[in-house]
């Protein structure tokens, strides 16, 4: 497998947390290190580092049933030991809030941008979404 298409798989391991629940491959698949920093689409809105992210993430893809989602428009650029994936997401699922036991339907088209670090295999150490 080239690099591209790691860093492809990567994306896709990322966004089929959503479905499988496997949440132990987001600390596979992200550097757990000081350098890695992430934006969202999400509040809140700040820098946030590994810790914070994981546990952002983690609480996202719990709570969301029957997630799909499409990538389009990937663009990947390859900087030796560097590697940066622009792309756009269209996204949809379930929320479930168990507190007040409801649900409600959600989708987005957003922008993303993940910067990726070989050392020695591919992790991701940025992530940035943003809404059009």
């Amino acid at each position: 497998m080239n690099d591209k298409e790691q860093l492809i798989k990567i994306i896709k391991t990322f966004f089929d947390i959503g479905k499988n629940k496997k949440l132990h491959l987001l600390y596979d698949i992200q550097l757990q290190d000081s350098i890695f920093s992430s934006f969202s689409d999400m509040r809140p809105k700040d820098l946030k580092d590994f810790s914070t992210t994981i546990a952002l993430e983690e609480l996202r893809f719990v709570n969301i049933s029957d997630y799909d989602y499409q990538l389009q428009n990937i663009k990947i650029s390859l900087l030796d030991n560097f590697a940066v994936a622009a792309f756009e997401l269209y996204q949809h699922g379930l929320l479930v809030d168990d507190t007040v036991y409801s649900c409600k339907n959600v989708s987005s088209h957003i922008r993303v941008t993940f910067v990726f670090f070989k050392k020695p295999k591919w992790k991701i150490v940025h992530i940035h979404m943003s809404d059009f």
